[in-house]
């Protein structure tokens, strides 16, 4: 079995790091995987078996983000003692395949240590793969920085890997120099864990509508909102409120949420669940913040769905998908001004009167890319599985 080489960048957010590793899961079908984990230790996060995980020393940019913990070296001359650790362990293992995460359409201060490790992969005959999300956020610059980007590109890597589906948002409308790119380039769909899971029925006591707002660190407007709406729907529908909070809401903001559930008898509010897609698939209406995982819940799950912009409608990113998606009416944005306890119960009331078109975006990114790769490994050249014309092309469900 061949080695395979994974630079994850997991300080990103916790959502990212599931979805990276349920593709790190998926190619240890075909390759012993070593994932580089770049972007610091996450405390307690499960490893999967087999896998070996190589922490990097944390650098300065990330010394700030509470989520992680500062490694045991000495953080002088960290960037060479990185380069060192990538450089030791490609001559350990002489992959036959490096996935970098996002570079060089993001991470360019990474570039000392990133573009060391691909040269020297090339010595080994590795062939180089960006994994990439389906949009790109451009700096202020962007002729410069698309100009550096597709040079980085067209230098030291056979292949990108898009994330998303081009039938719903293509890579060229964020990224306009795509035609420039020599490489070989496919779109997987998006990543979604778990999507194949089957869920068992089961018989609802009554109907439920779902409140997340993921870890609780946001969203604090919302869940009052629905919590004081509660009691303008208690007497016009049968449907109970079920609210996660998320494990990092504040104290006082969960103990006043559960102080009006104790009037309101359509209402629980708990801090959070380990199985959110099961009270997603019973839900008559799930509400919460559009994180992208949440997002991408909606999507495999099909349940009505109405959803904040993640930071109140200033993430460019999210908010492009959420627009996609509200003109394909899979779901309804809730605006800011929209969260008024009585105006929200209507809202809430009509949306349960309505019924969300399916959807046909591919979410089989995990298996694609086993199979793109494995080819690409395989084959040694490019691998025409989806027609890499970038154009809008629908993406399969497999292969």
């Amino acid at each position: 079995m061949k080695n395979l080489l994974f630079y994850s960048q997991p300080s990103h957010d916790i959502g990212h790091l599931i979805r990276s590793m349920a593709i790190v899961h998926s190619l240890t079908q075909e390759f012993r995987v070593y994932v580089v984990n770049s972007g610091g230790v996450i405390q307690d996060f499960p490893t999967l078996e087999g896998i070996e995980i190589v922490d990097l020393p944390i650098t300065q940019t990330e010394l700030s983000d509470s989520k992680l913990s500062v490694a045991s070296l000495p953080i002088d001359n960290i960037s060479d003692r990185r380069r060192k650790r990538l450089l030791e362990l490609c001559d350990r293992i002489r992959p036959a395949a490096v996935i970098v995460e996002r570079f060089p359409f993001e991470h360019h201060h990474l570039a000392a240590e990133i573009i060391p490790l691909l040269d020297r992969s090339k010595d080994y005959g590795a062939q180089t793969i960006c994994s990439l999300g389906d949009i790109v956020i451009s700096p202020t610059n962007k002729a410069d920085y698309e100009t550096e980007t597709c040079q980085l590109i067209n230098q030291y890597f056979d292949q990108i890997l898009i994330h998303g589906d081009p039938s719903f948002i293509s890579l060229n409308e964020s990224f306009s120099c795509i035609r420039e790119l020599t490489c070989d380039i496919h779109y997987t769909g998006y990543v979604v864990p778990d999507v194949d899971r089957e869920f068992s029925p089961e018989a609802k006591t009554k109907p439920m509508i779902l409140v997340t707002v993921g870890d609780g660190r946001l969203g604090h407007g919302l869940l009052d909102c629905v919590a004081q709406a509660s009691q303008y729907l208690e007497d016009k529908i049968p449907h109970h409120i079920q609210i996660f909070t998320g494990p990092f809401v504040p104290m006082d903001i969960y103990r006043r949420l559960q102080a009006m559930a104790i009037h309101c008898s359509n209402l629980t509010v708990q801090r959070y669940t380990l199985d959110l897609l099961s009270y997603m698939v019973q839900a008559d209406l799930a509400i919460g913040i559009a994180g992208y995982d949440m997002t991408l819940n909606v999507l495999q799950t099909g349940t009505r769905a109405m959803l904040l912009p993640f930071g109140g409608n200033v993430e460019p990113e999210q908010t492009r998908r959420l627009a996609r998606l509200q003109e394909r009416d899979i779901l309804k944005i809730i605006e800011p001004e929209e969260l008024d306890p009585i105006l929200f119960s209507f809202e809430t009331l009509a949306m349960l009167n309505r019924y969300p078109k399916p959807n046909d975006i591919c979410l089989q990114g995990v298996k694609i890319t086993t199979t793109l790769v494995k080819a690409l490994v395989t084959l040694k050249k490019p691998f025409n599985l989806l027609n890499p014309t970038l154009e809008p092309l629908p993406c399969k469900d497999s292969y």
